[in-house]
């Protein structure tokens, strides 16, 4: 497959491809060349399924089914039924500071480094359609109304990366590590080396890593401002958005990483962390868990 890059790097095979916007790679330590290539493109699959069902860009999913019900009560699969509880969970949870109906308000905000703030007015406009307390979800029947969107992208990535190391290591027991745009998870730590060297890159220089840690196991997720953002008399704006304003919060760091058990745990928490603003370390610091701040 011509997307696909495939090669051997020490005692590692590593596939390279692009999922859900993202360059995505897999490395795995086996001796068997046949075997490695199998197992990447098993993981190429999960992630481009994972994309083709949940990405709101598609009009042929069960996500534009939902948004385009127009108030009618849509019945989902068991896979999406798992997503919303767990939406659902995060949403209470964070006294609605991470609400899947907020993806509608990318329709003012474009994070493309450019100066283009939305105005208030424009912002306001859009913010009677964001709520998840107003979706009616009871299990497995959604009924969204009319006007409002819902979009799993705050989730989307790193549920790919758990589901495709849960596909994995029912596969086979050889370590690797499964890494989708900056959000991974590792297995276990390679024989050969020891553990997998994971760089955080540096909020405001391209290709240069702060820090390294020795990852054994677990999950690492990043959120943060270094890719898309908008710049405005010296005031930049990251791409998270408050739900309840509309708005990027004020004083969030420039990047947060979070270590956890799966990637979506761990990517949840980084992105609450940001929305927390200037008391992110305090929020971080409650839930017990290990991260590192770019401020």
């Amino acid at each position: 497959m011509k997307d696909l890059k495939f090669v051997q790097r020490g005692s590692l095979w590593v596939g390279e491809f692009r999922a859900m916007a993202s360059p995505c790679e897999v490395h795995i330590e086996l001796r068997s060349q046949r075997r490695a290539r199998q197992l990447l493109l098993m993981a190429r699959k999960e992630a481009l399924r994972i994309e083709r069902v949940f990405s709101r860009y598609r009009d042929d999913n069960i996500i534009h089914r939902i948004n385009s019900s127009k108030g009618r009560t849509v019945t989902v699969d068991e896979e999406t039924a798992r997503l919303l509880d767990f939406a659902d969970h995060c949403f209470r949870l964070s006294d609605g500071l991470f609400d899947i109906t907020s993806g509608i308000l990318r329709e003012v905000w474009q994070f493309d480094g450019s100066d283009r703030i939305p105005s208030r007015a424009d912002v306001d406009d859009r913010l009677h359609l964001v709520g998840w307390q107003r979706v009616r979800w009871e299990r497995p029947h959604v009924t969204l109304p009319a006007g409002m969107q819902i979009d799993l992208g705050g989730i989307g990535k790193e549920y790919a990366v758990d589901r495709t190391v849960t596909l994995l290591a029912e596969q086979c027991s050889a370590p690797f590590l499964v890494n989708f745009g900056g959000d991974l998870h590792a297995s276990k730590a390679p024989q050969s080396i020891g553990s997998w060297t994971v760089g955080i890159e540096a909020s405001r220089e391209k290709d240069k890593a702060i820090r390294h840690i020795q990852l054994k196991r677990g999950a690492l997720t990043t959120s943060g401002d270094a890719q898309r953002f908008l710049l405005k008399d010296g005031v930049r704006y990251g791409h998270v958005l408050d739900p309840r304003t509309g708005w990027p919060a004020s004083g969030a760091p420039a990047s947060v990483t979070v270590a956890g058990n799966t990637c979506t745990e761990a990517g949840i928490l980084s992105t609450l962390a940001l929305l927390h603003g200037e008391s992110a370390e305090a929020f971080l610091d409650e839930q017990a868990v290990t991260y590192w701040i770019q401020r």
